[in-house]
């Protein structure tokens, strides 16, 4: 098994001991990964690693190992915590694959393209089951917190896959999609952390409110990386060729009414964009629109939020690193 990297965004944390800690955790963490998603089906064993032995940022487990440190760090219930939540998060990859038709994801074909729709759907409900599992042992704070985070993320999805209503406001929808379906298993994951390392109660409130709203910003960073990156191992404009409603599509839209050059920009992007050419000179004129720089601000200001939100926490080198962390989400480009 190869060694797995801390995410880009700790990499200007400055105590050095403590993303040791951080590192030897996710190490263990990934064995327990490993052991949970193998199975003596042959099938489902094959099937249920596929995505995890891609890669991946890991980015849950660390942020539960992370906030274990303002407890009594790294235990064994920290780790298994870290393993419901990546579990969790592997599960809804599959689902959404289906739900997207995504022929790809982290460099490799989707499940659903390899083995159909029927076989992905239920490796994701194989998932679910096996981060049940281990959650049912972990006691009935991670139980409850688990059942109420699968809530929302199943919520997220339905509200994303009807849409707004009438008297939504788009981008309110947006965002509320994007905290439950993102959001409340990042949520989940800080506070895990604190639960399973004995970390004082008063911790979990600035906690889960942080996760959340680091949750939001990174979907919203993903949003501008589509348009403005090409280093993201993706061609730009691909959501905006599939007709996924992101933030800076949104606010284009809604400048529509009022802006001449936003409303001929719609009216391309509403064509379908197959051509290579017409996806090129939307990309390029979105680059230039100011809807661009406004979605960088309000992923900016999600993460400002973020950060915010940990005033309660005492100083420590943990909660240096959960700042560095929220603002590091919006410097990233991929």
């Amino acid at each position: 098994m190869s060694k797995i990297s801390l995410p880009s965004q700790l990499r200007k944390v400055v105590d050095k001991a403590l993303i040791k800690e951080i590192q030897n955790g996710l190490e263990l963490v990934e064995t327990e990964l490993l052991e949970a998603v193998t199975h003596t089906d042959p099938v489902a064993n094959v099937t249920s690693r596929h995505l995890m032995e891609a890669g991946g940022k890991r980015l849950r487990p660390v942020l539960v190992l992370l906030t274990s440190q303002l407890g009594n760090g790294t235990s064994p219930e920290v780790v298994k915590a870290a393993v419901v939540v990546e579990l969790t998060h592997l599960a809804t990859l599959y689902h959404d694959d289906v739900m997207d038709r995504a022929p790809m994801r982290r460099g490799v074909p989707t499940a659903h393209e390899i083995w159909g729709n029927n076989v992905a759907i239920l490796t994701g409900d194989l998932l679910f089951a096996r981060a049940s599992q281990i959650v049912s042992r972990l006691g009935t704070k991670a139980l409850t917190l688990q059942a109420d985070t699968f809530e929302r993320l199943c919520l997220g999805q339905l509200h994303e896959t009807l849409g707004p209503s009438e008297n939504d406001d788009p981008i309110e929808h947006y965002l509320q999609v994007l905290a439950d379906k993102t959001g409340s298993l990042i949520a989940a994951s800080a506070e895990l952390g604190a639960v399973y390392s004995d970390a004082p109660d008063e911790h979990r409130e600035p906690l889960r409110i942080y996760g959340e709203k680091v949750g939001v910003a990174f979907q919203l960073i993903d949003d501008v990386i589509d348009i403005d990156s090409d280093a993201s191992g993706k061609t730009p404009g691909t959501d905006l060729r599939a007709g996924v409603p992101t933030l800076p599509t949104l606010l284009l839209r809604k400048a529509a009414s009022t802006d001449p050059e936003a409303a001929a920009l719609v009216e391309i992007i509403d064509s379908g964009l197959e051509d290579d050419k017409d996806l090129a000179d939307a990309v390029a004129r979105l680059r230039k629109h100011s809807a661009l720089h406004e979605a960088y601000l309000t992923a900016k200001a999600w993460a400002d939020d973020a950060v915010a939100a940990l005033a309660p926490l005492p100083e420590s080198s943990v909660k240096n690193a959960l700042k560095v962390f929220a603002e590091a989400v919006v410097e990233r480009e991929q």
